[in-house]
């Protein structure tokens, strides 16, 4: 195997296990990466605008095994080598945008619970995260001359983490953030683990009532279904302040809320969804970057999809001008995936061969006729051209290296099930021979 393309046996261990159930990789995704250029390079412009103190919503559409969630982990894992926070999850019928009963502060816990940063990459990273801003104090203060353990290195560090604080109490919650911020550095001065762990309770939203947090906190408010977003933003605002380029957030598989049959609480949810597009595109939520993930349904049905939503259908909806010249435009809001060429699909197979070759330690004794065979059945299929997706692809084709590799003895075309080209080829020529020039079983029907 290419020796640039050597890959741990642990990510490789989870990325063809996840490949081959038809799971989206969450470690390993780049070395399958194929394609797609033109949409991670708009995607990588975005990040560079939000590096610089800017805000961007996009929508990933694509079908069911197109790659939109491929594409959102890739992003993602692109992002967390770049410098900055990421957060993710997949709605589902218990994680909405907003809702009563707990269903949008579920959605901000699984955020919260899966926020990462390039050392803590697999999530669980908010202590990590505030721990590593205290100690950056603490060294920066070493570095000037401040000697640690004294009254002058403990009122200057209070100084700088009251400034950071303090930046944040004119936002929505903000103070109470900032209290809690204040108690959490407290609580590291004083060894209290007990006081520290209330206050990540309380960053995770695992409050319940104001009651107890002012108990344990001596704030008055609690992160709820109504307000996790104004937190995100305030969390966005938080780790600029801590040298990070901002906060991604990727929430995946939208099509649930397509799937909720109350109207009323669909369009809540769709209303929630526009207030977070507006303060993106308006400059309210500055570093921070909101990336969905949802299908053509979901966007696009008139009747409970987004476009049954006026307000977002008429900010989403492709432009007149581009939809009737059947251009794409990568700089909108929407970014609709397309079928992968064959070539890249050729490719692409390309590398799991040799991604399995090097996992088993044994090179695939698949040839590159069989590996372009194996596509010819693929894409032959009625209607492949636009229903095929890489996940099925995927699927099969790592299916058919497992049984090669586990039965050395049996011929590629019989596990594949199909007749060897010169076979077919042989066949096709005998029928087209005869006296009569062919079959022509049909020649006397007319309408």
């Amino acid at each position: 195997m290419d020796q640039q393309l050597k890959v741990p046996k642990r990510v490789l261990s989870g990325l063809l296990s996840s490949l081959s159930a038809g799971v989206v990789p969450r470690v390993g995704a780049p070395y399958i990466a194929m394609g797609r250029s033109e949409e991670i390079n708009a995607l990588a412009d975005d990040l560079d605008e939000i590096a610089e103190g800017g805000s961007k919503t996009r929508l990933i559409i694509g079908k069911y095994g197109s790659g939109k969630s491929f594409l959102l982990q890739l992003l993602r894992g692109y992002a967390l080598e770049k410098g900055f926070v990421c957060a993710d999850c997949d709605l589902s019928p218990e994680r909405r945008i907003c809702g009563r009963a707990g269903t949008g502060l579920a959605t901000y816990r699984e955020l919260m619970k899966n926020l990462a940063t390039r050392t803590s990459p697999d999530g669980g990273g908010l202590a990590g995260l505030i721990s590593k801003w205290l100690d950056g104090l603490s060294s920066a203060l070493a570095a000037e001359g401040y000697l640690p353990d004294t009254p002058a290195f403990d009122a200057e560090l209070s100084k700088r983490v009251y400034a950071v604080a303090g930046s944040m109490e004119g936002q929505v919650g903000g103070f109470d953030f900032a209290r809690v911020l204040l108690a959490y550095y407290r609580a590291s001065v004083a060894l209290d683990e007990e006081k520290k762990s209330r206050c990540l309770r309380w960053l995770r939203g695992e409050y319940t009532t104001k009651t107890e947090a002012r108990r344990d906190l001596g704030v008055g408010g609690i992160i709820d279904d109504d307000s996790w977003f104004d937190y995100i933003k305030l969390f966005a605002l938080f780790v600029r302040q801590l040298g990070y380029k901002g906060l991604l957030v990727f929430i995946d598989e939208c099509v649930n809320l397509y799937k909720i049959a109350n109207r009323i609480s669909r369009e809540a949810n769709y209303e929630k969804l526009l207030s977070m597009y507006n303060d993106t595109l308006q400059g309210r939520a500055a570093g921070l970057g909101l990336f969905f993930g949802g299908t053509p349904t979901f966007l696009e049905d008139q009747r409970r999809g987004l476009y049954s939503y006026e307000a977002l259908k008429s900010r989403l909806s492709d432009g007149r001008i581009a939809a009737a010249g059947g251009y794409r435009n990568l700089m909108g809001p929407i970014i609709r995936l397309k079928r992968m060429s064959d070539s890249e699909l050729l490719a692409l197979c390309h590398r799991l061969t040799d991604l399995h070759g090097q996992y088993h330690g044994k090179k695939s004794s698949i040839s590159e006729e069989q590996i372009r065979h194996f596509l010819t059945l693929c894409l032959d299929r009625a209607g492949a051209n636009e229903m095929i997706t890489p996940r099925e692809i995927i699927r099969e084709y790592i299916g058919v290296l497992d049984v090669m590799l586990q039965n050395p003895d049996a011929d590629y075309y019989q596990i594949v099930g199909a007749a060897l080209p010169s076979l077919q080829k042989k066949a096709e020529a005998e029928d087209g021979e005869g006296d009569d020039g062919g079959f022509d079983g049909f020649a006397e029907f007319t309408l």
